[in-house]
């Protein structure tokens, strides 16, 4: 169940608030609780994304290796058919 939340921002941050959630197809309510789910989240949640895109990024020929039969086409892997 969602609770309603009121908040009052001047003309101008309305304004920009709107045009951002024009450009994004959204409405300034999704940007507004978009926002506040990120102000509350999981601090040590922050960057996990990009470490485990390095990890994978920089271990996957190994794996390739040593389990070939499982490796996947990757279309940015040289030399490999996608």
């Amino acid at each position: 169940m969602s609770k309603p939340v009121t908040i009052r921002v001047d003309d101008q941050l309305h304004a920009l608030l709107k045009e951002r959630a024009e450009a994004e197809g959204t409405t300034v309510t999704a940007l507004i609780a978009r926002a506040a789910h990120d102000a509350v989240r999981d601090p040590r949640l922050e960057g996990a994304a990009e470490v485990f895109r390095a990890f994978v990024n920089d271990n996957a020929d190994a794996f390739d290796a040593a389990f070939p039969e499982d490796a996947p086409s990757r279309l940015d892997a040289p030399g490999r058919a996608a």
